[in-house]
């Protein structure tokens, strides 16, 4: 059995998300052979040296479990792209590139984090690209990490802001995009989260599983065994 989330959004100012996550952890993912984390795993990440006794804590919550047998893997997403390897070192767990193709049980799938799959979302785009840019990656996480965290905050609330004011179409992921992925990907399944919508859709080039947000007393998942691929939702 593989297991696939994403969207989180975990922070210290949320406990309780945190907590049912820790559950999650310890009595559903010891059961599967993978766990699949698609992005905003954290709901800000400013850089593996800015890790406070929260993320350590995380870390060690997901050691736990890749110790027990189970094979963690993770996507950055829109909030924590900047999550890099020491993280992961210290997590037990390996990092994928977005996009990925896996092939379990013989069957082709594609994961993303479902972002670049908004391309009506022009402001976005062009954001996502300046900042995913290796050169300014390097020279922002050499500034100091007061000036990081302020920054992070700024960013988020002008992000939050203009999201408000785009009609939904536009942050959603677009037919388009989706059909050329899986066409050149040459997969008929596409396993995506970020725009919190969760759903099966059935497109032009194949199958489309959206995974949905976390909230303080709610997580999804979706499980796949050879026979068959579940989209669920389950309460902590």
């Amino acid at each position: 059995m593989l297991l696939f989330i994403s969207d989180l959004h975990l922070q210290e100012e949320r406990p309780r998300l945190t907590r049912g996550f820790f559950t999650f952890l310890e009595e559903q993912a010891p059961e599967a052979e993978a766990l699949y984390i698609l992005g905003d795993f954290f709901d800000v990440w400013i850089g593996d040296d800015a890790m406070t006794a929260f993320h350590q804590e995380v870390a060690a919550a997901l050691k736990k479990l890749t110790d027990q047998g189970t094979s963690v893997y993770l996507m950055h997403g829109n909030r924590d792209f900047a999550l890099g390897q020491k993280f992961c070192r210290q997590a037990g767990c390996t990092l994928l590139p977005d996009p990925s193709v896996i092939v379990p049980f013989g069957e082709p799938l594609l994961l993303m984090h479902g972002d670049l799959l908004c391309t009506d979302d022009v402001d976005y785009q062009r954001m996502r690209r300046v900042f995913r840019n290796p050169l300014v990656q390097f020279f922002l996480l050499k500034l100091p990490i007061s000036f990081r965290r302020k920054l992070a905050a700024q960013t988020r609330k002008t992000s939050k802001k203009a999201s408000r004011m785009k009609a939904e179409d536009i942050t959603d992921a677009h037919p388009q995009a989706i059909n050329d992925y899986l066409q050149n990907h040459a997969v008929k399944t596409l396993i995506h989260g970020h725009t919190h919508r969760p759903d099966i859709h059935d497109e032009p080039a194949g199958k489309r599983y959206v995974l949905g947000d976390w909230s303080d007393d709610q997580g999804w998942k979706l499980v796949m065994t050879r026979e068959t691929l579940k989209l669920l939702s389950f309460h902590f």
